[in-house]
């Protein structure tokens, strides 16, 4: 197992994959989460911080190394099972893929609904509560077209925290929204953490990486390839 803890979340065991559209693989990356970490990563550019969270979730092959989801390797797992084991983490997208023939609420339940057997009257209320702590009205009804690229971000939020996952991926969650989403976003991660979950954060703000509020267990930056622990690390 490479040292690994079978408590860990998340671990990426001397890990290669891809980072640049040319196909090079980075150099071996090993970053582990445990139940409540809460890792913050300034990775320069965010297809290269979508690369990181495809490996994380098992839909990256790697090159070399291991990439192990709550004690499991993905490559170990079959297709059905990998894709069950998906439904347990929560994700923001750079590039959210909403599908158009939806609407937004049921693009918003899809995966819960698809991975659980929720009820999806209770499920729709507990999404529509999410929706209002982020500053939606409600549960977004329209097709995703119909919605600013703001309230889509919103929409991302409630489907990325939808059914207490115990990972969450957040590829850029707020992107230029931290002044209205910043209090809600932290104090939900917060509360997502005291049930076990782990967190990544992956942003290309320097700024946003080294604010000191956030109640981060560690920061790295993305230097080279290599991920690069900060010296200053938070409580």
């Amino acid at each position: 197992m490479s040292g690994e803890r079978i408590d860990n979340v998340l671990a990426l065991d001397a890990a290669r994959f891809p980072l640049e559209r040319d196909g090079g693989l980075c150099p071996p990356m090993d970053l582990s989460l445990r139940a409540g970490d809460f890792v913050l990563v300034e990775v320069g550019e965010m297809d290269r911080g979508t690369a990181i969270a495809d490996a994380c979730s098992g839909l990256l092959p790697l090159g070399s190394g291991a990439a192990r989801f709550q004690g499991r390797n993905w490559t170990a797992m079959p297709p059905g099972y990998a894709d069950a084991m998906r439904g347990r983490i929560g994700r923001t997208f750079a590039e959210d893929p909403w599908l158009e023939h939806l609407s937004v609420r049921d693009n918003v339940l899809l995966a819960q609904l698809h991975h659980t057997r929720a009820d999806a009257a209770a499920l729709a209320e507990r999404a529509a509560r999410l929706a209002r702590r982020f500053g939606l009205p409600g549960l977004p009804v329209g097709r995703p077209h119909q919605l600013s690229a703001d309230d889509l971000r919103r929409a991302a939020l409630v489907r990325a925290f939808l059914g207490e996952p115990a990972m969450l991926l957040l590829e850029s969650p707020v992107r230029g929204l931290f002044a209205e989403l910043g209090e809600a976003l932290v104090n939900t991660i917060g509360q997502a953490r005291d049930r076990g979950a782990a967190v990544l954060w992956l942003t290309v703000n320097p700024i946003l990486w080294a604010d000191a509020s956030l109640p981060v267990s560690r920061r790295y930056r993305l230097i080279g390839g290599a991920l690069v622990a900060s010296r200053r690390q938070a409580a």
